[in-house]
This record gives C-alpha cells, sequence and structure tokens, in this order.
C-alpha cells in the first residue's frame, strides 16, 4: 500500500525503510545478503538507489514517495493500492512519479489499484476508472473503459482527441452526478 503520506521511520535510512518491509515478508525466505540486493534493486527501480544513506528528514517530499513505493513494491504484491500517493506534491514531482508507475507497471505488470481525484492523472494512468457516487453511502456509479494504447506518452496523448473524449467523459459524469458548476473544467 501506497499511502498520500510516505509513512517512513524518521530514524531509519532509505534502504532501512525498505529493508523493514522485506526482512519482515522475506525473512525466512531469503538469505540476508538476497534481501539487501533485493532492497537496492527495488531502490533502483524507483530512481531512489543514491539515497540509500539518507533519512527522509534530508529527502524531498517526492523522494519520500518513490521510497514508499519502492516499500510496497518489495514485498511483491499481488495488487498495489496507492491511496491519492501523489496529492501533496507540486506538479513536476507529480508528473515525474506518474511516469515511474507507468515504467513500473509496464515493467512488472503488477495491478494497481489507484485512488485520486485528478481527472487528467485517472485518464493517464489507468486502463479503466470506476467512478463514485457521492457521500458516506458511496457507490460504483459508473465504470469507463480506458482504451489508449501502451506505452502513453503524456504529451503526446494530452494532445490527442482520445485522451479529451476520455477526459469529458469522467468530467460529464461528475458533473451529473455531483451537482458540479460546468464552468469548473
Amino acid at each position: 500500500m501506497v499511502f498520500q503520506d510516505h509513512s517512513l521511520l524518521p530514524w531509519l535510512t532509505v534502504a532501512a525503510n525498505v529493508q523493514l518491509a522485506v526482512d519482515k515478508v522475506f525473512g525466512t525466505t531469503m538469505s540476508k545478503a538476497e534481501r539487501v540486493d533485493w532492497v537496492m534493486e527495488n531502490l533502483k527501480l524507483v530512481r531512489m538507489d543514491h539515497a540509500r544513506d539518507k533519512r527522509p528528514a534530508e529527502i524531498s517530499g517526492g523522494m519520500k514517495q518513490r521510497v514508499g513505493i519502492a516499500r510496497a513494491l518489495a514485498v511483491k504484491p499481488k495488487v498495489l493500492l496507492m491511496d491519492e500517493p501523489f496529492g501533496a506534491l507540486d506538479a513536476l514531482t507529480r508528473a515525474s512519479l506518474q511516469d515511474i508507475v507507468m515504467d513500473i507497471h509496464a515493467r512488472l505488470k503488477t495491478t494497481v489499484l489507484m485512488v485520486t481525484h485528478d481527472v487528467d492523472e485517472a485518464v493517464l494512468l489507468s486502463d479503466r476508472i470506476i467512478m463514485m457516487t457521492n457521500g458516506p453511502a458511496a457507490t460504483i456509479g459508473e465504470i469507463l473503459k480506458v482504451g489508449l494504447a501502451r506505452p502513453r506518452a503524456r504529451l503526446a496523448l494530452a494532445e490527442t482527441p482520445e485522451f479529451f473524449a476520455l477526459r469529458s467523459e469522467v468530467l460529464r459524469f461528475l458533473y451529473e452526478r455531483h451537482s458540479l458548476p460546468a464552468q469548473a473544467a
């Protein structure tokens, strides 16, 4: 699971934060050397191997999120749940992490279930968008299949009519179900 807040232990290094999860899950099935190698492989996957000896206070918010992603992937989940993992990040860091997640998905073929309120992010990253109704008793309102080819290049995709059509479909649902003002688009 990757949370909105990175949830790293501040007294541990980047590598030790990932190592903690790896030791818990693979402590009896991998040797110590294999576990250390596995930690480094996952840090490389999110481009954080260079910061393995830094503590969370010494790295940026985007770097912390990448460590959180590495920790989640290091336990070899069948499904990776991401709860608005990029919500607190600036636009450039957010775009960079979205690209990293697309690259990881292409390489590992891990199923990723991501909660987001960002329409463009949903269209860019998803194969299916499950839109929820409003309120405490929310239910599935509509399921939209995203038939855009992979790999997806952000800038090229943003200029296609298919991207705008999908984005419009999500916004239509939001306006109809959530009584949003039309000027919010």
